[in-house]
C-alpha cells in the first residue's frame, strides 16, 4: 500500500480499525484488523513489550490482559541503540478500499484487488488512445448498522436483482448539469441502465433501504456480511447479516463510529509500596516474570528473587517496600477500590472509584490535586460548589472497543463482536487493545448537594425534563442501550459542563476540541454523586494564554462562571431555541431541549454523550418559568 502516515493516537480514534483514509497519494485505504499490527514483511522479531500500557482499571473493564501503543514507524538511520532498532520498519496494514475504480474518461469500472498496490490505469482507454489514464475509486460505498462495510453492488443495482448473472461491462456516468444522484447513472453492456436516485429513498429505514428494496418483484437486498477491513476479498468468508444496506459516500460521517473506553490513572499505591516501585513492576521486564509464576506458583514471587533478577531496580527499596508492592500486583484488581455501592451500575461503579480520588489532595507521578478553599472565592462560585479541585497533572487512557456505522451507537458496547478487530480469535492472541495514554490538567467541580436534592425535587423540574427522558428512553430502547437513570441532575450538570468548556476557550487559550468533560452523576440518595471534571487530554500540543488549572484559582473562576451563566441567558437562535424545549426538543434524536449549535452544542470529541441531554433550561430558566433555573439567582 502507498504510505500514508498516521499519528499513533489516530488508529485509537478517529482513524481505527475499519475506518477509511485518504493517503496523500489520493488512495482511498481501510485499516485492517489488529491481527498483523506487529508483525513485520520479512518476518523479523518484534519486541512486543515495548508497546505494553498498564491501566489496571481499564483491563478489568474491558476483559483483557493488557493493552498496546499502536507500532510506530522507525527509519533505520535514525536509531542507534541496539534495542530500537528491534523494531524498526513497523507499519500498520491497511488495504485499498472501495475496490471499484471509475475512469473519468471512457466511464468503465473495474473491480481490483484489495492488496493492489499503486495507482489503476484504464487498460480500455490506454488500448485506444495509447494514453495511460488513472483510475480513481468511486464515491460510493454501502453498510450496515451491524459494522458490515462493502462495495456499492453495481451489476445488482443495474440489472435489478440480487442475483444478476450479467458479467458486460459497467460505466457510471455523470449525466446533465446537477449533482444529484439522479444525475448519477449506471449503464451495462448489455444495455440495462439505472440512475442513483432511488438508492436513497423507499424503505422504511429500519428493515429496509432504498438500495436494500428498490429492485424487481419486490426482491430484498441484504447486506452481504462482508468484512474487507480483515482481508477477505468480496464472498469470501462472509457474516451471517439480513441487515438493509445504506448506500453512502465513502468519507460521509456516519460510516464510522469508533467505540473507545477511557480511564483517568489510579495509582494503586500504599504507605508502604510508593507508586514508583508499584510502576516498575506493573511492567516489563517485571510484568513478563509476574505472569510466568503466577500461573506456576505466585509464592516464589519473592523480594529475594526480584532482587536477584533485578538488582539496580531494586536496590532504593527495602524488602517491606518490595513485599507490599508485590501484595498489589497480586491482589485482586476489583478489591483495590476504596468502596462499592451495590446499587451502582457497572458503569456508576467505575465512575465512582475517580469521584473518590479526584475529590483530595493527592500527590503522585501521574496525579496530582490540590483542594482549593471555597472561602476564599466570591459567591458565584462558592454559593454552588460544595468541593473544588484543582488537577495539575493527570494521566488519561483511551482503548479502542469496536465501532459502529450508521449510527453512534447501535447496541451496547459490551456486545462489541471481536469480528470487528480480528480474525484469530484464540486466547493468546485476543487479550489485548490499542490505546493511546495523553497526560494533561483539568479542573474538577462538584455542586453543592444540598442545594441541588432541594432544586431537583420540584415539581416544575421534573415535569421540565419529562418528555425528554421518555424520548430518551425510546431512543436507548431502539439502539440497545444499556440501562440507565437520566434527570434532571445529570442534564443540568451535562449543560453545565458545555457553558463552561465554551466560556474556557476565550479564557485559557485551549480550543473546544482541546477540552473535554467527564461527568460523575448518581441519584442515590445515600451515595450522590454530582460532580463533573474538565479536562485537556489532547493528543496534540495545543497553545495557552494562561493554563487551564489557573482559571479555577480564586479571582479566576468566579467571572469565568458568571459569564458562562449570562452567555447561556440569550441563544442567537432564540426565542426558537428555547422554544424547541415544548415542541418536541430538538438536536440529535431530538434529544435536547434548549440547546443548539449556537449556545450550548461542542464538537462531539469534548461530549461524553454525542451532544444529547442539554438544557439551557435548568440553568437559567425557561421563557414561561424564568425561576426554573438553578443558577437563577445569578443573573438577578
Amino acid at each position: 500500500m502507498p504510505e500514508a502516515p498516521i499519528r499513533r493516537a489516530q488508529l485509537v480514534t478517529p482513524s481505527g480499525v475499519g475506518s477509511l483514509i485518504v493517503a496523500r497519494s489520493g488512495i482511498s485505504l481501510i485499516c485492517c484488523g489488529l491481527d498483523h499490527w506487529y508483525e513485520k514483511e520479512d518476518g523479523s522479531i518484534v519486541d512486543i513489550e515495548e508497546f505494553r500500557i498498564q491501566e489496571w482499571r481499564l483491563e478489568q473493564q474491558l476483559g483483557v490482559s493488557h493493552l498496546r501503543l499502536p507500532p510506530d514507524f522507525r527509519e533505520a538511520w535514525k536509531f542507534d541503540a541496539i534495542d530500537a532498532k528491534v523494531n524498526l520498519g513497523l507499519t500498520v496494514p491497511f488495504l485499498r478500499f472501495p475496490q471499484w475504480h471509475h475512469c473519468t474518461f471512457c466511464y468503465r469500472l473495474e473491480y481490483v484487488p484489495l492488496i493492489r498496490r499503486g495507482p489503476v490505469h484504464c487498460s480500455e482507454c490506454l488500448k485506444k488512445t495509447q494514453k495511460k489514464r488513472r483510475m480513481e475509486q468511486v464515491r460510493f460505498i454501502a453498510v450496515c448498522d451491524k459494522g458490515h462495510i462493502q462495495d456499492f453492488p453495481w451489476t445488482e443495482w443495474v440489472h435489478k436483482s440480487g442475483k444478476a448473472q450479467c458479467h458486460g461491462t459497467l460505466r457510471l456516468k455523470a449525466l446533465g448539469a446537477g449533482a444529484t444522484l439522479a444525475s448519477q447513472t449506471i449503464e451495462c453492456a448489455c444495455g440495462a441502465h439505472r440512475t442513483l436516485s432511488d438508492a436513497v429513498f423507499g424503505g422504511d429505514g429500519k428493515e429496509t433501504t432504498g438500495l436494500s428494496s428498490n429492485l424487481e418483484k419486490g426482491e430484498i437486498y441484504s447486506c452481504q456480511g462482508e468484512r474487507p477491513w480483515l482481508g477477505y476479498e468480496r464472498g469470501e468468508e462472509p457474516e451471517d447479516c439480513d441487515r438493509p444496506l445504506h448506500l453512502s459516500l465513502r468519507n460521509a460521517i456516519n460510516v464510522y463510529y469508533p467505540v473507545i473506553r477511557s480511564s483517568i490513572f489510579i495509582p494503586r499505591s500504599s504507605q508502604n509500596a510508593p507508586e514508583a516501585l508499584v510502576t516498575i513492576l506493573e511492567n516489563p521486564p517485571f510484568s513478563t516474570y509476574f505472569a510466568l509464576l503466577k500461573e506456576d506458583d505466585p509464592a516464589l514471587i519473592t523480594p529475594a528473587r526480584l532482587r536477584k533478577r533485578q538488582t539496580k531496580f531494586m536496590e532504593p527499596y527495602t524488602d517491606d517496600q518490595i513485599a507490599a508492592a508485590i501484595s498489589i500486583i497480586l491482589k485482586p484488581k476489583d478489591t483495590t477500590v476504596r468502596h462499592r455501592v451495590a446499587a451502582d451500575s457497572e458503569a456508576v461503579a467505575f465512575r465512582r472509584e475517580e469521584f473518590d480520588i479526584l475529590r483530595e489532595p493527592r500527590e503522585e507521578t501521574d496525579l496530582r490535586i490540590r483542594k482549593a478553599n471555597l472561602a476564599e472565592y466570591a459567591p458565584q462560585a462558592s454559593d454552588y460548589l460544595q468541593r473544588l479541585t484543582l488537577l495539575d497533572k493527570l494521566r488519561e487512557t483511551s482503548a479502542f472497543l469496536g465501532f459502529n456505522r450508521i449510527r453512534d451507537a447501535t447496541r451496547p458496547p459490551s456486545e462489541c463482536q471481536k469480528w470487528l478487530w480480528r480474525t484469530q480469535n484464540d486466547e493468546m492472541n485476543s487479550q489485548w487493545l490499542p490505546a493511546f495514554v495523553v497526560r494533561g490538567e483539568g479542573l474538577y467541580l462538584e455542586i453543592n448537594e444540598a442545594k441541588l436534592a432541594a432544586w431537583e425535587s420540584r415539581p416544575d423540574v421534573k415535569e421540565r425534563v419529562r418528555s425528554l427522558c421518555i424520548r430518551y428512553l425510546e431512543f436507548r430502547t431502539e439502539r440497545g442501550f444499556e440501562e440507565r437513570s437520566i434527570g434532571a441532575r445529570f442534564i443540568m450538570l451535562h449543560t453545565l459542563s458545555h457553558l463552561l468548556i465554551n466560556r474556557l476557550t476565550y479564557e485559557c487559550g485551549y480550543s473546544s476540541s482541546a477540552l473535554r468533560e467527564r461527568l460523575f452523576v448518581s441519584e442515590n440518595s445515600a451515595y450522590p454523586m454530582a460532580g463533573l471534571l474538565i479536562y485537556t487530554a489532547s493528543g496534540d500540543a495545543d497553545g495557552t494564554m494562561g493554563g487551564l488549572v489557573r482559571m479555577g484559582k480564586s479571582g479566576y473562576l468566579e467571572p469565568i462562571v458568571r459569564r458562562a451563566i449570562e452567555a447561556a441567558s440569550w441563544c442567537s437562535s432564540d426565542p426558537i431555541c428555547m422554544e424547541m424545549a415544548e415542541h418536541g426538543g430538538q438536536g440529535p434524536d431530538s434529544c435536547n431541549l434548549a440547546a443548539c449549535h449556537s449556545c450550548a452544542l461542542l464538537p462531539e470529541t469534548a461530549c461524553e454523550e454525542f451532544n444529547r441531554l442539554l438544557d439551557r433550561g435548568l440553568i437559567i430558566g425557561s421563557l414561561a418559568n424564568p425561576e426554573l433555573g438553578f443558577f437563577r439567582s445569578m443573573l438577578s
